[in-house]
């Protein structure tokens, strides 16, 4: 009888790619190493679009303007000097001189193309002093990336997200903020529902909350001209990520200028976004100097946000920039939840404007680079009845004007990676669909995971929107009986005790049976 195969599944592009790149990483360290396999996923993507437009110019007779770029710039396709393709890197991927040469290409497709202007690595490889050798394989990995091959799934997309993933793992605690992690991004995306209009993230890291409002669209079929990116980052190397992120999923997106602080130096100063998505640094301290900031209009109504902790900074910032109809799903540390102080104020002010709509503490061990808890807080500058539509959907909301739902997730994630958790698509679905329902009907309290709270309900707890104060917990003791329980551990701790007795006159035995004998 022939000895049957077996079968093994084949591993995603994603995960092979990585397995191989991160093999060749050598002594350079993950956060300087992202810039570089990133890098080149551009480069790979950007040439294999210049070469299919070349090769349909060709083919429609138009050989004569293969190299204008305005032939390239109509489709939204980047135009390539010979110098900066893929074809004339791979060639020279074993020469001493491949890092200056990949540099250089970089440079020069940024130099051509304005809406690239701040977004790809600079002057990385060689000034990182990488083996030519492994650099050379590294190319040879990335060319595995076949970009055109089917239109119809986001290949490079994919592999650059999953990258992104990975880097932010490798780089743990303290770093890695770049990337938010996708199940919590999708959540916000389901609860918030950012169809049509300006979104805004004032803390976008890699751009992840982009993406994922695009991929919402696309699921509701909705048209992805409707809606305007705009979005803020404060470290240089993580807007180059964002930039080159957004180029890779044909994605238009205003990020401002250059790589800012959004509380210095706003690049959105005038915005009104009917979407905010975010993920701002969580407790950032000394965000302001004393005198700084003190009559911003972004706090205008409110107290001025202590310069101790930027949590109230950033979310009166992006009450700020909601539009009359605004929502906003974003990220903070837990303790914004019931802080005193300026914070007190600000928070009371918050929930009597009617402009608190639901909390959700999320669970533990969901963020690469931190183990606090955090919370996902929506706002919404209109809970009053009112009419949406969400792809062929009409959504009826009800008044909800004087009400917060309050959630518990601490127990909905599943393992990822060993150590983390995340949020299956179908908790995801029960999560927003609870919510979406809350919206336009009554629904029921259910403990340890929802509770709908009336206003005067949280006004009698001082304003605190800690969701354990409000959400009832099941006494999972009720039926143990306790008496039993009690008799159990009493015979188990008589029969330790027995046991070190015997076990102290044992060795006192022993020592007086070699002359030697221990008074206690």
């Amino acid at each position: 009888m022939a000895k049957q195969k077996k079968e093994t599944k084949e591993k995603p592009i994603e995960v092979t790619l990585w397995e191989a790149a991160n093999k060749l990483r050598g002594s350079v360290e993950p956060a300087e190493y992202k810039h570089v396999v990133l890098g080149l996923i551009f480069l790979k993507f950007a040439s294999d679009k210049f070469e299919e437009q070349r090769a349909k110019l060709i083919a429609e007779g138009k050989e004569k303007y293969i190299e204008k770029p305005e032939f390239y710039n109509m489709n939204n396709v980047f135009f390539l000097e010979e110098a900066s393709r893929w074809s004339f890197l791979i060639k020279r991927a074993k020469q001493s001189d491949i890092a200056l040469l990949i540099d250089t290409a970089l440079h020069t497709i940024e130099k051509n193309n304005k809406s690239l202007k701040g977004a790809l690595p600079d002057n990385y490889f060689s000034r990182l002093g990488l083996d030519v050798t492994k650099l050379a394989s590294l190319l040879d990995t990335i060319n595995d990336i076949d970009t055109t091959r089917d239109p119809k799934q986001d290949v490079v997309g994919k592999v650059y997200e999953y990258f992104l993933s990975k880097f932010a793992l490798a780089e743990g605690k303290g770093k890695g903020e770049f990337y938010t992690p996708k199940s919590i991004v999708n959540l916000i995306a389901e609860m918030i529902e950012p169809y049509k209009g300006i979104i805004y993230d004032p803390a976008c890291g890699s751009g992840g909350m982009f993406v994922q409002s695009i991929k919402f669209i696309e699921a509701h079929h909705g048209n992805k001209k409707e809606i305007s990116i705009y979005g803020q980052e404060y470290t240089n190397t993580t807007y180059k990520l964002a930039k080159m992120n957004l180029a890779i999923r044909g994605i238009s997106g205003n990020l401002g200028d250059k790589a800012a602080d959004t509380f210095l130096d706003d690049q959105h100063k005038d915005l009104k976004a009917d979407f905010i998505m975010a993920n701002p640094p969580f407790n950032q301290k000394d965000w302001r100097a004393e005198n700084e900031l003190t009559d911003d209009p972004r706090w205008r109504g409110y107290d001025i946000p202590p310069k101790s902790n930027a949590n109230y900074g950033w979310i009166l910032n992006m009450v700020a920039k909601l539009s009359e109809n605004g929502i906003a799903g974003f990220i903070l540390a837990n303790g914004a939840l019931s802080g005193g102080g300026e914070e007190y104020k600000i928070r009371r002010k918050l929930i009597e404007n009617n402009l608190v709509e639901a909390i959700l503490v999320l669970p533990s061990s969901m963020f690469y680079t931190t183990d606090i808890s955090v919370s996902l807080w929506i706002i919404n500058k209109n809970k009053k009845e009112q009419v949406r539509a969400v792809g062929s959907e009409k959504r009826h909301f009800r008044n909800r004007v004087k009400e917060i739902l309050f959630f518990d997730l601490r127990k909905s994630g599943i393992p990822f990676e060993k150590k983390f958790v995340q949020f299956s698509d179908e908790t995801i679905q029960h999560i927003a669909g609870t919510f979406h329902k809350w919206q336009q009907t009554e629904i029921e309290n259910v403990p340890e995971f929802c509770y709908s709270a009336k206003i005067d309900e949280i006004e009698k707890k001082d304003f605190s929107l800690v969701p354990s104060k409000y959400i009832a917990f099941v006494n999972r003791d009720e039926n143990i009986d306790f008496d039993k329980k009690m008799k159990t551990l009493q015979s188990d701790f008589a029969n330790l005790l027995k046991a070190e007795t015997q076990s102290k006159n044992d060795l006192l035995t022993v020592f007086k049976e070699l002359g030697y004998e221990i008074k206690l």
